[in-house]
C-alpha cells in the first residue's frame, strides 16, 4: 500500500508538472489549446507501482512508452490529464504534501495557477494566453 510519502518522493525523483500551450496558425482562426498533464514515467518493470498509484488516486491512465534506442528500457507512464481530476485530486493532494524539492514545488505551483487561469478560461483572451505562456517558461 503506497503512503504520502512514498509518493511525494516518487514525484520528487520521476514525476513532472507538465504545460504545453498549442497556438493555432493565424490562418486557422482556432483557439489555443492549452494541456495539462500529471505524470510519472518508469520502466515497464515497474508497471505494478504505477498501477498501485492509479489506485491510489482513483484516476488516470497508463500508457506504453516503447523506446528502441541502444541502452534504453521500454516505460510505462501513469499520467493524468482530465482537468476536473487534476483540480479535485490531484492539486489537493500536493497541497496537502507538497513535493519536497525546491524545482518539483516551483513547477507544481506554477501548474496550479495556469490551472486555474484555465479554469477561468483566460487562455481564450490574449492577456490570459501570454499569462499562461509565461508560466509555463517558468516551469522546469
Amino acid at each position: 500500500m503506497l503512503t504520502a510519502d512514498y509518493i511525494v518522493g516518487l514525484v520528487d525523483g520521476e514525476g513532472s508538472f507538465n504545460v504545453h500551450v498549442w497556438t493555432p496558425k493565424a490562418s486557422l482562426k482556432r483557439r489555443a489549446l492549452v494541456e495539462l498533464r500529471f505524470y510519472l514515467k518508469l520502466v515497464n518493470r515497474d508497471l505494478p507501482l504505477l498501477q498501485e498509484l492509479q489506485t491510489f488516486f482513483g484516476c488516470g491512465k497508463i500508457y506504453q512508452q516503447k523506446d528502441y534506442r541502444p541502452n534504453h528500457n521500454h516505460c510505462s507512464r501513469y499520467e493524468v490529464f482530465n482537468r476536473t481530476e487534476l483540480a479535485d485530486i490531484i492539486v489537493p493532494f500536493f497541497e496537502a504534501h507538497p513535493p519536497r524539492s525546491v524545482s518539483k514545488q516551483k513547477d507544481f505551483e506554477l501548474f496550479k495557477e495556469v490551472l486555474r487561469l484555465v479554469q477561468q478560461k483566460e487562455h481564450f483572451t490574449p492577456t490570459g494566453l501570454l499569462r499562461i505562456q509565461d508560466l509555463k517558461v517558468q516551469m522546469h
